[in-house]
């Protein structure tokens, strides 16, 4: 794959500018400006530019911003938006700049990661080593991915939900996501390759680590990992053999998920086949129903459609609104408990949760999970994040989670590996366990007052992936959520959310992890004999 960097470094670029590494991040109407001079990698200050014709107080932070960096409306030729992007992405590199020791580096990357928030279950936050300081998180809130992304139209494919029957490599068919973004060569979903060695999440530490090796474990993370109790030898090497293990079964994850796949497909006996029927309206909340279908009509906003949910938070854009019927959650209730019971083989549903299920594995992504996200979420999204890939769902990971006694209780705090994230309460009968809710990549140290919410059975919580959240300790019963995250290639294909590069694509089954690669056309060959 071809390398994203910039030309070589002349007086008055940037440090930023020119690495192999480089990727994607803010829209090309932002870049960051680094001061000439430095004192601390803690107190460099950022200064905002605006492109030509773009107002310096618009886009406007979110509400909950705070100590937004210094605004510069002008002043400066503007860079070619690649050169932008770099600049902007390296604000977030572990690598050295000018005028920086590798122990000051070190120094620095040790006190971010003092207030680092757990990446949660595939996070859109970067390893430990990545610098979120302040007034990087001040232009996170600041960045729009309006920039990036063309507009969706009114009446497209992508805001009527339409799809486009076809099969490719890696599922057995089906519905294929059709929107204006997908309209072209046929494509491939893929993942990072990073997933075999970022973000491997250590449970008993807290921490979400890199891995590449012993000598890099010690080097990176020795001090954190002392001042959360892996003080003695035997400690580490428990750890280091814990974090080989997750490597490999990462790496044998695509296979032996396939295989997990086929041997349910046919051995297994459901309770309850008419949950595996492509999705019927009846199984939909009516109030679902009215917003989707407002959302597909001539003329409809924003405004409108905040009239037909419940806005939990304006300024973090969380919204809640009913989804499932109760009946129907009962009855996927009954399947998933006699799926729990068989003696089918079951994959964890992310690297934070150890029990629940991955429904495509199951059978249901196809018949449930695609037709609820192509004709129904998108509209909506659309509308609600269009500045988050709202209008370009062409992916989704969907997976139910388990919170009962003896087994998972609650969940750290955790940013999602999607672009937007819905959270739909199943049941049952149980007490605690309410969601609660931070800023867009925000340090769980500056958690003082977060939001929380608690679970309706059948009502979803809809909120973008990037936000602080976690899961309080259940009380009494069982709590089964269906969790679905929400992935967009046109944003992803940009930046991996894993490692925050430019993603190193390797081909995986299904829709991986929402990234995509075209693929060659086919050309007919013909021969005269």
């Amino acid at each position: 794959m071809a390398d994203q960097g910039g030309g070589p470094r002349g007086k008055g670029r940037s440090s930023y500018d020119g690495s192999p590494r480089d990727h994607t991040l803010f829209p090309a109407h932002i870049r960051i400006l680094r001061p000439s001079h430095r004192k601390s990698r803690r107190t460099e200050r950022f200064r905002v530019d605006t492109a030509p014709g773009l107002s310096a107080a618009n886009p406007e932070p979110a509400a909950e911003a705070r100590g937004v960096p210094d605004r510069d409306p002008g002043g400066m030729p503007s860079p070619s938006s690649d050169a932008q992007n770099r600049l902007a992405a390296r604000a977030i590199s572990p690598r050295l700049v000018d005028g920086e020791t590798e122990a000051e580096r070190e120094e620095h990357t040790l006190s971010a990661e003092a207030v680092r928030p757990s990446p949660g279950p595939g996070a859109s936050l970067p390893p430990a080593d990545r610098f979120l300081g302040r007034s990087l998180r001040s232009l996170l809130h600041l960045g729009t991915w309006n920039g990036l992304l063309p507009p969706v139209p009114p009446r497209s494919p992508a805001r009527l939900g339409a799809r486009r029957k076809c099969s490719y490599r890696g599922r057995r068919g089906g519905a294929r996501p059709f929107t204006t973004a997908t309209s072209g060569a046929p494509r491939r979903f893929c993942r990072c390759a990073c997933f075999c060695s970022e973000n491997l999440y250590v449970a008993r530490y807290g921490l979400h680590v890199r891995f590449r090796g012993e000598q890099q474990l010690r080097r990176d993370y020795g001090p954190i990992l002392r001042s959360r109790g892996c003080v003695s030898p035997k400690d580490f090497q428990q750890l280091l053999g814990e974090l080989e293990q997750e490597v490999e079964r990462r790496q044998r994850l695509g296979q032996e998920s396939a295989a997990r796949k086929a041997l349910i497909s046919s051995s297994y006996h459901p309770a309850r086949p008419d949950v595996y029927n492509t999705l019927q309206d009846e199984a939909l909340a009516p109030e679902f129903l009215a917003a989707a279908e407002y959302s597909t009509s001539p003329g409809a906003d924003l405004e409108g459609l905040l009239q037909r949910l419940e806005t939990v938070s304006g300024a973090k854009r969380i919204y809640r609104l009913p989804v499932l019927t109760a009946p129907f959650c009962q009855a996927l209730l009954q399947e998933l408990e006699h799926f729990e019971q068989s003696d089918m083989p079951k994959g964890r549903p992310n690297t934070m949760n150890n029990y629940g299920v991955l429904l495509h594995e199951l059978g249901l992504d196809e018949q449930l999970v695609t037709p609820l996200r192509e004709r129904f979420l998108q509209p909506l999204t659309a509308l609600l994040y269009p500045d988050c890939g709202g209008g370009w769902l062409d992916s989704h990971r969907a997976f139910v989670v388990k919170y009962a006694p003896g087994q998972d209780r609650e969940l750290g705090c955790h940013y999602d590996n999607a672009e937007l994230t819905l959270n739909v309460a199943l049941g049952k009968a149980f007490t605690g366990g309410a969601l609660y809710f931070g800023g867009l990549f925000q340090a769980p140290s500056a958690l003082a007052q977060p939001l929380e919410v608690e679970h309706v059975v059948g009502q979803g919580i809809l909120h973008r992936g990037g936000q602080l959240h976690g899961a309080r300790p259940l009380g009494t019963g069982e709590r089964w959520n269906l969790v679905i995250w929400l992935r967009a290639s046109a944003v992803r294909n940009r930046l991996c959310p894993m490692c925050c590069r430019k993603p190193d694509l390797v081909d995986d089954e299904g829709f991986g992890d929402g990234f995509t690669r075209e693929e060659p056309p086919v050309v007919d060959v013909c021969a005269l004999t």
